[in-house]
């Protein structure tokens, strides 16, 4: 199961969001393939204003695992956390699924 993950900062979090990063990749390392696609949105001054990850799970329940595992999420750095089922078709170019 697919699912892409859009999470927004809370306001004023930038300084959180560098302190506790290294943390948060470690987690996302951690997870080796499951990781589809992971990186940060910007905003118009090029500074980091969320993320968007494209995770490939077995279950829904290994989803929420690593949510509930997530630095980000622990530190309150993400404020708005969105998930929904998602597809992945192409990556790179080239066609993986249907």
């Amino acid at each position: 199961m697919q699912f892409v993950v859009t999470a927004y900062d809370g306001n004023e979090k930038l300084e959180e969001r560098m302190r506790v990063r290294p943390r948060h990749l470690e987690n996302m390392a951690a997870l080796g393939s499951s990781v589809v696609c992971a990186g940060g949105m910007l905003d118009e001054e090029g500074k980091p204003k969320g993320s968007v990850l494209v995770l490939d799970f077995e279950s829904k329940d290994q989803l929420d695992a690593y949510l509930a595992s997530e630095p980000y999420i622990a530190e309150k750095v993400w404020e708005d956390v969105t998930v929904e089922p998602f597809n992945v078709v192409i990556v790179n170019g080239e066609k993986v699924g249907k």
